[in-house]
């Protein structure tokens, strides 16, 4: 089957559509990176399903998760900013939760639920930009709610669950090809052993299993922090793993900031969509607007800011506690630790297994935290 383009719009593509398939397209015309996004996405979204019990989504972005959350209520924060009143299903609400994490990234995004699209689904979808959607069924109505979006150029996937893939994994590269076995390793709480720290409560617990499974899809290296079956802030695809400690670290503060008053008074000109409402709402709470921006945020704000120094946004995130962290690789220094101590962090979880394995358990019980190993690398590539 020929694909719309490859990995860039010069590129021709195709895939091998011959033999079972794992998704089956059913509106649009896919790119190279629509396929990766989608094929990603349904195995996160199956995996934390089945893991945890309950519908799962996640929010795609450039073959990495934004945001990954499963079922659970919105916060008035979530209920605001995607106009939500009233009790909502479990399915839409666990996609709110992810698109919520990082809502800059995943404008645009490939959507991915764990359960059958229902029509309250479709209908919140269709006042969300997004580029596609795989699912494993569609409830009578939706897709024509869903291939209406987009101008009619919508992606909508069909997911087969009970698919599986060949024991070994290949790929070409530069005419080389290379085989793998697929990564079907468990990821189950016997993985979670604790080597520092208290136990991790129930609720730990679920969130370290989510972390792994996110890893499992996201660019290596990679770091997730998580809170309440969310991910808060993913940080990926970074050469230095301190360095997806700080990304991962700044989204979950800015999830966070975003909560505050001051950040939910902005108050913004009705002529602006939601996705622009958002982007400066997250573009104050970050509190580094640069001048040209000042002065477009002003024109768009009705009235004067909201005053938020740089001292009330520390001790707002100061107040950020009970995070799990996820690591996909061994932690290598005691700077990570370090780091995720100013996000709220209290579990961290890794394979463990680095040199300095001591260094980073000795810094964990300093600053009060569970570290769990698990012995389980889990980069992808």
């Amino acid at each position: 089957m020929d694909l719309r383009y490859g990995v860039n719009p010069h590129q021709s593509a195709r895939i091998d559509a011959s033999g079972p398939q794992p998704l089956r397209l059913l509106h649009g015309s896919p790119s190279y990176i629509n396929l990766l996004d989608a094929l990603n996405a349904w195995q996160l979204v199956h995996q934390a399903a089945g893991a945890l019990g309950g519908p799962a989504a996640a929010s795609f972005k450039h073959v990495s998760p934004a945001g990954v959350a499963v079922a659970g209520e919105p916060d008035a924060t979530m209920r605001e900013v995607w106009d939500l009143s009233g009790p909502i299903g479990a399915l839409t609400s666990a996609y709110v939760r992810a698109r919520d994490a990082d809502p800059k990234c995943s404008f645009g995004d490939l959507i991915a639920v764990s359960h059958p699209v229902d029509r309250e689904l479709a209908e919140f979808l269709a006042r969300v930009i997004s580029d596609g959607i795989v699912a494993p069924g569609f409830d009578e109505g939706t897709l024509e709610i869903l291939g209406r979006k987009k101008r009619g150029s919508f992606l909508v996937f069909e997911a087969d669950p009970g698919y599986q893939p060949p024991a070994w994994e290949r790929r070409e590269v530069f005419g080389m090809v290379l085989e793998q076995e697929q990564d079907l390793l468990p990821v189950t709480p016997e993985s979670l052993k604790v080597v520092a720290g208290p136990a991790l409560p129930p609720e730990a617990v679920n969130d370290a299993i989510l972390g792994m499974i996110t890893l499992r899809y996201t660019q290596s290296n990679s770091v997730v922090y998580l809170k309440d079956g969310m991910t808060l802030g993913i940080g990926a695809g970074q050469q230095s793993r301190v360095d997806c400690t700080r990304l991962a670290g700044a989204k979950a503060a800015n999830w966070w900031l975003r909560r505050n008053p001051a950040v939910r008074e902005l108050a913004l000109s009705d002529g602006l969509s939601r996705q622009d409402r958002l982007n400066w709402q997250v573009r104050f709470a970050e509190g580094d607007i640069t001048p040209g921006e000042s002065a477009v945020l002003q024109k768009a704000a009705e009235g004067a800011l909201p005053d938020l120094s740089a001292g009330a946004r520390a001790e707002w995130v100061g107040k950020l506690e009970g995070l799990t962290l996820a690591s996909d690789g061994f932690i290598p220094f005691r700077d990570n630790i370090d780091y995720a101590g100013r996000y709220g962090v209290r579990y961290v979880v890794e394979p463990g297994g680095s040199m300095r394995s001591e260094d980073v358990a000795a810094a964990c019980d300093e600053l009060g935290m569970t570290l769990v190993h698990t012995g389980i690398r889990l980069f992808h590539h």
